[in-house]
């Protein structure tokens, strides 16, 4: 006996509309994270490619204030985000340096802050797919048994019995562990290929921070020595 899916909807009783629905809903929450990601990351990529060539030149004369307006006209970019964030902390720094941390010091600390930020920011919603990826197939699966259940139920009404009697009613309780799998399996997939993305782009903003830290502190050092030896003059 062949089942439309209008049909399977009309013999699943009201727990397993319930569960079915459910279910459809968490595919659609997925399909929409999974969409928003990927244009929020292609958005990403292409704001970093161009803030990253019109940054290079603003490094090498270490124009602070070029950077930071730079990275204002690129907030779309992580990179764009990080960089400008340092800037702005050791320019901040460097204007009113008091207390007991330098100017690079605020600055290194400022770079872990915005690269936690940013890779929060990355990492948003992917703990719908993760929790989708791990939940689905049991609510699937209790959808199933209480398919079964009521099958048996059926049974014990009616009093007749018979595989013929419950064929119907399991084949039913079943498509719900299999909307459950179906949920499941791409979701999980769709989360460990944009967890890999992510983990490339903070690796990729490391070590641009990275640089960027290292040509502060070069900087940083030689104004240190330059105040040094004025004052020793």
């Amino acid at each position: 006996m062949a089942f439309n899916l209008v049909e399977i909807i009309h013999h699943m009783g009201p727990l397993g509309v319930v569960v079915g629905g459910f279910l459809i809903l968490m595919g659609i929450a997925c399909i929409g994270v999974v969409i928003e990601r990927l244009v929020a990351l292609g958005k990403y990529a292409k704001e970093s490619m161009a803030f990253a060539g019109k940054a290079g030149p603003l490094v090498a004369s270490w124009d602070l204030d070029g950077m930071i307006d730079l990275a204002g006209k690129h907030q779309a970019s992580a990179l764009a985000r990080v960089l400008g964030a340092i800037a702005r902390k050791y320019q901040a720094a460097a204007e009113g340096e008091e207390g007991g941390l330098s100017a690079l010091d605020f600055a290194r600390n400022e770079a872990e802050r915005a690269k936690e930020a940013v890779g929060a920011d990355l990492r948003k919603g992917l703990n719908v797919l993760a929790t989708t990826g791990s939940v689905a197939p049991f609510v699937g699966l209790l959808g199933t048994v209480v398919g079964i259940i009521a099958a048996f139920q059926g049974i014990a009404s009616s009093g007749s019995g018979g595989i013929g009697a419950i064929s119907a009613g399991i084949s039913e309780a079943l498509i719900e562990t299999a909307l459950g799998l179906l949920v499941a399996i791409p979701a999980v997939l769709f989360f460990n290929y944009l967890t890999a993305k992510i983990n490339s782009i903070e690796m990729a903003l490391a070590r641009s921070t990275g640089e960027f830290i290292d040509e502060m502190e070069n900087q940083h050092g030689r104004k240190s020595s330059e105040r040094k030896f004025t004052a020793a003059a």
